[in-house]
């Protein structure tokens, strides 16, 4: 019975996911998301999305990942994606501290399993992690484009900002990434994106 304490006591400490705003609102703009609610989502993308994985990926596995990838934030809390470096810097020790202590909560052959997960999705050296990272770019993405600019005009977010970040999308499911290319162009058009530089340049030369 001690493996099921451990079991149950990782579980209910994970509980406190639901807890953790994020930035992204749901598409109903009721309320911000929590990131429980963020990793449920991206998990079943990796399913419907499948038929996009880059060759050799395995999308069940990639939802694994997609499962536990945010746990950490129980003990570090959520970043905005377009913080300054800094922030993003010590969000990353926050994170590795975390996970030190949550996944080690479990008996050790599955913490030892689990946390393997967990690194291979932040150093992205796999087809699964970087179909899962993907997944994880875009899924806020769509959320802005349903809620009409979303975090992106909220936080003054600029299309160029969007692009180094839709990169990362590209690495993992080129399809998807070129999806997100026409999102950013889309939400630029309408009003919801501010346009960066490159965006700019067109219609400067235009005048």
């Amino acid at each position: 019975m001690d493996s099921l304490n451990q079991q149950l006591s990782f579980l209910l400490t994970a509980d406190r996911l639901k807890t953790v705003l994020r930035q992204t609102p749901l598409t109903d703009g009721s309320r911000r998301e929590n990131s429980a609610e963020h990793s449920w989502h991206v998990a079943l993308m990796a399913m419907v999305l499948a038929e996009y994985a880059p060759p050799g990926a395995d999308p069940g596995r990639a939802a694994t990942m997609l499962l536990i990838h945010d746990l950490v934030e129980v003990d570090a809390g959520d970043l905005f994606v377009y913080a300054d470096a800094a922030a993003q810097a010590r969000q990353v020790e926050a994170e590795r501290a975390a996970a030190d202590r949550l996944f080690a909560l479990l008996p050790p052959a599955q913490a030892s399993a689990l946390r393997a997960l967990w690194d291979e999705f932040e150093e992205r050296a796999t087809p699964d992690a970087r179909f899962a990272r993907a997944l994880d770019r875009l899924q806020p993405m769509l959320i802005n484009m349903e809620t009409s600019g979303g975090t992106w005009a909220l936080h003054g977010v600029t299309a160029d900002d969007v692009l180094a970040k839709v990169a990362l999308i590209e690495d993992g499911a080129p399809a998807l990434g070129a999806h997100a290319r026409r999102l950013v162009a889309d939400a630029v058009e309408r009003g919801w994106l501010a346009a960066g530089q490159e965006q700019a340049r067109p219609a400067r030369s235009a005048e």
